[in-house]
């Protein structure tokens, strides 16, 4: 693995998403790694093609029409390493998110205990919980085969027992596994993950290597009743599950050669990036990151060195939507929608988008509707997360501060101007305090990720290029006082020594003009007990930077609060989009 720039290796990473595969070019210019250019292409893993092969090859072909350098051959491969003539490229790195949830079941002995923590390790992937099984689970054995053998899983996942503790309630699950896997046909049986008790592990692996399409055994994600350590775990389960992937795209073995092993789910590059962001810059307010994926919405935070990384395929801008009323009504999405359409015409695009992710909205309506769906299912996953990390998260979906919050996703790195990707962050998230809004506009991130297993010292030159869009800085101040009232005094100190002073009032979204790449500092001072980030009544200063949109004022309140009265409502949205140039 190269630590240096001695070799000067080029790179060529390919994440072959639900929607679209995209490879992206990396080399040495003037003596440090930089993003050269990225070449887009629909993913061909289904039906006509059932080959994600072409897929990628498009991808690169489009990235040499705009690099004019060739990187494969008059047969479509990759010429891999670099030949002394220019062409082909030396490493080459890959991630999928490619292919619909995996069904998976979790064992664990107690609820609270060894089966949240499986449930929270499962979170972490593209997989769908469809059955689970505890140590209190009233069901006879008989019962309990038939519901896993209902649902023929891809995937099972146990934990439970404590290092060192008792092993007969978990023997006792761990029949029924090994009877459901043997009843199983051959082709359809699931890959086991084993993360229990590791006094267990040896017989575990033993009784179902043979009646299982894969095993692996991992650290116990619960050594006592205390401590959850979930990391080894995930770096299991991300191998495990591009084992799957591969027995259900069989195209990934050529994939996987190429890519000298470096095949690792989407997800899981995303979050060893945000951890490593975390460090790169130096917060203490920890990073956040949302990805608005076509498959999954992907959610990494890491907070004093953890990291919490959920997958929700549930709220999924493609494929999933034909689903996601199970978790929500028309009339929450509606709210968001600034134009007044029918609740069938709402239902109706829900329903088409999942049957054709990769279109784009056609008109403004279409447009408002996907960015309603945005703002709602960002919102879901923020409730969401205070659900599985309550001891970091606060409120109904009101998450802490964070710097800085990092997005990504077409639906909104696509918007057709800056001011609607912030109000859709904005709206969707709710961030409090003190932030900056920074944009993966090339989803790099995950690219970067995967990277990092075979160069551990590009993700860093990358990023100091400049691949992250700065969006804007954002002032969001929570008091609980009626709207109209004054809550904020903000002084502005441009680089010339310009001042400026705004009074901000609960219910304002205000932009304070900055021009992009200025410095300036800005003054806060909250007005009773309002809180902008250090707690109530406490001011602060703040280096700004600036941007297109200049500095952001939402003091719109947590959590958001819409008319109930449609026409009204509208009017209010229309307002903010409006404010922020939308």
């Amino acid at each position: 693995m190269p630590t240096s720039l001695v070799e000067g290796n080029s790179l060529l990473t390919v994440d072959i998403g639900s929607v679209n595969t995209r490879a992206a070019y990396f080399d040495v210019v003037e003596g440090s790694y930089r993003f050269i250019a990225m070449g887009q292409a629909r993913t061909t893993a289904n039906p006509p093609t059932n080959n994600i092969i072409i897929g990628v090859q498009d991808a690169i072909r489009n990235l040499q029409n705009l690099t004019g350098k060739t990187l494969m051959d008059d047969e479509g491969r990759l010429v891999i390493p670099s030949q002394p003539d220019g062409t082909g490229v030396d490493h080459l790195a890959t991630s999928v998110s490619a292919g619909s949830a995996l069904k998976t079941v979790v064992v664990g002995l107690l609820p609270d205990v060894s089966l949240r923590s499986i449930e929270s390790l499962a979170q972490t992937t593209y997989t769908r919980v469809v059955e689970t099984l505890g140590m209190n689970d009233s069901r006879k054995m008989e019962e309990q085969v038939d519901a896993i053998l209902r649902y023929s899983p891809d995937l099972i996942m146990i934990a439970g027992g404590t290092d060192g503790g008792a092993t007969q309630s978990l023997q006792k699950l761990i029949e029924v596994i090994g009877l459901t896997s043997y009843l199983l046909p051959e082709s359809k049986r699931p890959a086991i993950l084993y993360a229990g008790n590791h006094a267990l592990a040896d017989d575990v692996e033993a009784a179902l290597k043979n009646i299982s399409s894969a095993v692996a055994i991992c650290p116990n994600i619960r050594p006592s009743l205390e401590l959850e350590d979930l990391a080894p775990a995930q770096s299991a389960l991300a191998g495990l599950v591009m084992q799957i992937r591969e027995q259900q795209m069989s195209q990934l073995h050529d994939v996987r050669y190429l890519s000298g092993g470096t095949l690792i789910p989407t997800a899981y590059a995303l979050g060893r990036m945000v951890r490593f962001l975390a460090r790169y810059f130096g917060s203490d307010k920890g990073v956040f990151n949302v990805d608005l994926g076509a498959s999954a919405l992907t959610t990494a935070t890491s907070l004093s060195g953890d990291l919490n990384l959920s997958v929700f395929p549930q709220f999924g801008m493609g494929e999933p939507l034909s689903g996601l009323l199970r978790y929500t009504n028309l009339e929450e999405i509606e709210r968001w929608v600034t134009v007044d359409i029918p609740k069938e015409a709402l239902r109706d695009y829900l329903y088409q988008k999942s049957i054709y992710p990769a279109n784009t909205p056609a008109n403004a309506e279409e447009l408002a509707i996907e960015q309603a769906i945005a703002r709602h299912v960002m919102y879901l996953s923020m409730r969401a997360m205070t659900a599985r990390f309550p001891g970091a998260f606060s409120g109904e979906g009101q998450f802490p501060q964070f710097e800085p919050i990092i997005a990504s996703g077409s639906t909104i790195t696509n918007a057709p101007t800056a001011g609607q990707k912030l109000l859709m962050l904005l709206d969707g998230l709710q961030p409090v305090g003190v932030t900056t809004i920074v944009l993966d506009q090339n989803n790099l991130l995950p690219m970067l990720g995967v990277a990092a297993e075979q160069n551990n010292l590009m993700p860093v030159q990358v990023l100091d290029s400049g691949a992250l869009s700065y969006l804007a800085k954002v002032i969001c101040p929570v008091g609980n006082t009626a709207y109209g009232t004054p809550i904020l005094n903000l002084k502005l100190i441009q680089e010339d020594g310009m001042t400026s002073e705004t009074e901000t009032k609960m219910g304002a979204l205000q932009m304070l003009p900055v021009p992009s790449g200025r410095m300036a500092r800005l003054q806060l001072r909250p007005i009773g007990r309002t809180d902008v980030g250090l707690g109530p009544g406490k001011g602060m200063e703040v280096e700004i930077v600036g941007s297109p949109l200049g500095v952001v004022v939402d003091a719109r309140g947590r959590p958001l609060k819409l008319p109930t009265e449609g026409g009204a409502r509208r009017d209010l949205l229309k307002k903010w989009l409006s404010r922020v140039g939308g």
